[in-house]
C-alpha cells in the first residue's frame, strides 16, 4: 500500500516505513505529523483511490530529524569585467518516517 501526498509545494509517493525529506515543518524530534492533503492511495489489490475518496484518507508519521542539507555553491562569473560572486546556500529540511496510511 502506498499514497501520494502533497506538502511544501511538492508531491511525494510514500509507503509505511519510508523516510522522506520534506520542507521544514514545526515540531521537535519524536513528535507526530499528519499530512492533510492526500492525492491518491493504492491498495494491494490493484485499486487506486483518488479524488474525494483519497481526500478522506490520512497519512501520519514521526519526525526523525530537523537538519540542513549539504551546502550548494553558486558561482557567478564574467571573464571580461573582473566580476565574480561566490555564494553558498544550505536548505532546511525535516526528515519524517511514515507510520501508517488510514483509509
Amino acid at each position: 500500500m502506498y499514497a501520494v501526498i502533497k506538502t511544501g509545494g511538492k508531491q511525494y509517493r510514500v509507503a509505511p516505513g519510508d523516510t522522506i525529506r520534506i520542507e521544514r515543518v514545526d515540531g521537535k524530534v519524536g513528535e507526530s505529523v499528519t499530512f492533510g492533503s492526500v492525492l491518491a492511495v493504492h491498495n494491494g489489490d490493484k485499486k487506486i483511490l483518488h479524488g474525494d475518496d483519497a481526500g478522506k484518507a490520512s497519512v501520519t508519521g514521526t519526525i526523525v530529524a530537523q537538519d540542513r542539507a549539504k551546502k550548494v555553491i553558486v558561482l557567478k562569473f564574467k571573464k571580461t569585467n573582473q566580476y565574480k560572486i561566490r555564494r553558498g546556500h544550505r536548505q532546511n529540511y525535516t526528515a519524517v518516517k511514515v507510520g501508517e496510511i488510514k483509509l
